[in-house]
């Protein structure tokens, strides 16, 4: 899907480029900046996640996402929301639980989450379903939205109430329409997930991310957080919590070409004959 995402997103910019308009506009976006949160790794200690989510959110980023595994859950999340009680707070377990860890899951509902994140295996969406009954706060799916029919099949049993779009894992625009399209049918909220991507990919989804069913701030944070220097010219950078879609027709972005060649390890050029 990623290789197929590339050529595909780099055709929604030639076509958005020949019809002279932004990108965003070709695919249906609403706004002009997208609401933005942060995803904050596991820390050494309780203490520098609370300095960590304190830092974040003096930066203006809209919601707070931590990751969690079993011994590092219910009690940090505790601590941070006791801490920032009006925050934005949300877990993601990258899927490293069971369904028999339903009692330490079921403890979550105490910390007004606005969403817990994958909890379960990436290809069990029954048992997602099973859990999401037993639970009062939003499961996300994430790692298990490979394609719209595995949104659909979601939306029937009824795995989750909140949907993570990476562009990147669907194959594309394309795919991440139809996922759109199924969730504002089921009344299921979106964001806009990252996988780490350079100013070119970053870009994409920021526009992707201005349709209306993208309701919730989403991972595409500043790529300072990331990046010594970026592939492209422009900063894609946060302020206050909203990211500005790039300007200018199609993907409204510029290839540091120099830098590419410098950091370019292997080349390969295919005809199309």
């Amino acid at each position: 899907p990623m290789a197929k995402a590339v050529l595909e997103m780099a055709f929604y910019d030639l076509y958005a480029k020949a019809l002279g308009r932004p990108l965003w506009q070709v695919l249906g976006g609403v706004r002009r900046e997208v609401e933005v949160g942060v995803s904050l790794g596991i820390q050494p200690s309780l203490e520098e996640t609370l300095k960590v989510v304190e830092a974040h959110l003096k930066e203006g980023y809209r919601r707070i996402k931590l990751k969690i595994k079993p011994g590092w859950d219910y009690e940090v999340l505790k601590a941070v929301r006791r801490a920032f009680p009006e925050a934005t707070l949300t877990a993601d377990a990258n899927s490293a639980y069971r369904l028999a860890d339903l009692p330490r899951l079921k403890r979550l509902d105490e910390l007004g989450l606005d969403y817990l994140e994958q909890p379960l295996a990436y290809d069990d969406l029954l048992d997602h379903a099973r859990l999401q009954r037993e639970l009062s706060t939003p499961l996300c799916l994430d790692e298990s939205l490979t394609s719209a029919e595995k949104a659909r099949k979601a939306i029937e049993l009824g795995a989750g109430r909140v949907f993570n779009v990476k562009p990147a894992r669907l194959g594309g625009h394309g795919e991440s329409l139809r996922v759109h399209a199924l969730a504002q049918s089921a009344g299921i909220p979106l964001w806009m997930g990252g996988m780490l991507e350079t100013g070119v990919g970053r870009a994409h989804n920021l526009h992707l991310a201005t349709l209306p069913g993208f309701t919730k701030p989403g991972d595409v944070s500043s790529a300072s957080r990331y990046w010594e220097e970026d592939l492209i010219e422009e900063a894609l950078e946060a302020k206050d919590g909203l990211m500005p879609v790039p300007e200018g027709v199609g993907l409204g972005v510029h290839l540091k070409l120099p830098f590419v060649e410098r950091i370019t390890l292997w080349q390969r050029y295919m005809s199309a004959s």
